[in-house]
């Protein structure tokens, strides 16, 4: 019996084959449809048994996808967060789910160092100067001495503190479960958000999704942190109220930010975020890199294989519904 298995991803067509030539190449004997956008598998998803995707590039069809793909039994996401895949109502209960967890921990924290030393450094007015020309210069500040909190610890941010304590930064984490962990100096409840922000240089967002982080960086936070403080965003766009931080930075309440993932994404070409000069936007691509096919392929080849086998129990990575 074919076992029918849909691909979804909104990124180019050299991607898209590697992860088809991949799955291909290691994996079971399958049927492998890719898409590059949900409408395409309109054909596909009353006979679909497995969806491969990251969530987000469901985008508002979700609901669809699941209301119609009646015999799916297995997502593969191909991140961590499982946001707009394990929330909608159209998921049936019985469907598992599994992600790719382990692998971002060095993309990540690179991204979180692009925007740190661009934002220190106004790196986006160098760019502009250049363009136009213009020979200007001032003082920038240093990542050496300034405080970073980390909201959201797990294996990516663990990997992000050593970081940060290599520059010479204090580093504190925010998490719902105070626990010591190596590199932090510092380990802070969720609940003590309002007074830790007020410390911070650097607020550097890696939480999940959920309903509890649902705009769990609104005005009152915002209002807290100091006016020379950066918002960092490389979470999920929802944990931010976003027209609550257009009016901070509007304001000077905080210095600005950079800003990977957003609540509506492709951004839209309407966001005001695209023409602020004291914001940095990024096509949420804190977690990729040029190799991240080939860290996932094992785990989505290991998965697919125990699946066939209808060993279930071993399979990698399962979500908690």
């Amino acid at each position: 019996m074919t076992t029918n298995v849909l691909l979804l991803l909104a990124m180019p067509e050299k991607v898209r084959m590697q992860y088809y030539s991949g799955i291909m190449a290691k994996g079971p004997d399958i049927k492998l449809d890719v898409f590059d956008h949900f409408s395409k598998m309109d054909p596909y998803l009353a006979s679909a048994d497995v969806l491969i995707t990251f969530g987000p590039h469901l985008g508002e069809g979700a609901d669809h996808v699941f209301a119609n793909a009646r015999k799916l039994k297995w997502v593969q996401a191909l991140g961590t967060g499982v946001d707009n895949i394990a929330d909608r109502p159209g998921l049936g209960n019985d469907v598992l789910i599994t992600n790719i967890h382990g692998i971002h921990g060095a993309p990540v924290s690179e991204a979180a160092f692009m925007s740190m030393l661009a934002l220190s450094r106004s790196f986006p007015r160098v760019v502009r100067n250049q363009d136009s020309h213009a020979w200007e210069r001032w003082p920038p500040t240093l990542l050496s001495g300034k405080t970073v909190g980390i909201f959201g610890v797990g294996a990516i941010a663990e990997a992000l503190a050593a970081r940060c304590k290599a520059f010479g930064m204090k580093v504190i984490g925010i998490s719902s479960i105070k626990r010591e962990v190596a590199g932090f100096d510092q380990m802070r409840g969720r609940d003590e958000l309002l007074e830790v922000v007020r410390e911070l240089d650097y607020f550097l967002l890696l939480t999940p999704y959920t309903t509890q982080t649902h705009n769990i960086v609104n005005a009152e936070v915002l209002s807290l942190m100091k006016p020379t403080s950066f918002l960092l965003n490389l979470a999920r766009g929802g944990v931010v109220d976003e027209e609550a931080l257009q009016k901070a930075l509007n304001a000077g309440q905080i210095a600005g930010a950079a800003l990977d993932v957003f609540s509506q994404e492709p951004l839209p070409e309407d966001s005001p975020f695209w023409s602020m000069k004291n914001v940095i936007v990024t096509p949420h691509v804190g977690g990729l890199h040029d190799g991240y096919v080939y860290d996932a392929l094992p785990v989505i080849v290991k998965n697919l294989n125990c699946f066939l086998a209808g060993d279930t129990k071993n399979m990698i990575n399962i979500v908690a519904r």
